[in-house]
């Protein structure tokens, strides 16, 4: 039961990242497309991409019968890209 449990909390942590990467987008968009906007944009992609990354190979190690532990690298990324995510969505917004 653990795994799967810590399985839909990757899962949620992984929409709610989505959706601030979304609403930080859909932000600097709005704006006038400078190189500054821009830039802003496809730093929240690249983050984006890089915690639904680490996210998806942690939820494919939780289907093995007997899971490992989440090494301290992933668990740095994946805090890494949240809060580099959370910094940026609120640049743009401010």
């Amino acid at each position: 039961m653990q795994p799967e449990r810590t399985r839909l909390a990757w899962r949620r942590t992984t929409l709610s990242c989505a959706v601030a990467a979304v609403l930080a987008l859909r932000q600097a968009l709005h704006g006038r497309g400078s190189p500054v906007e821009l830039t802003g944009v496809a730093v929240i992609a690249l983050l984006w991409l890089a915690f639904l990354w680490v996210a998806h190979r942690r939820m494919r190690e939780l289907a093995a019968v007997r899971p490992a532990g989440l090494a301290p690298r992933a668990a740095l990324a994946a805090t890494a890209c949240t809060v580099a995510l959370a910094v940026f969505a609120m640049a743009v917004i401010l």
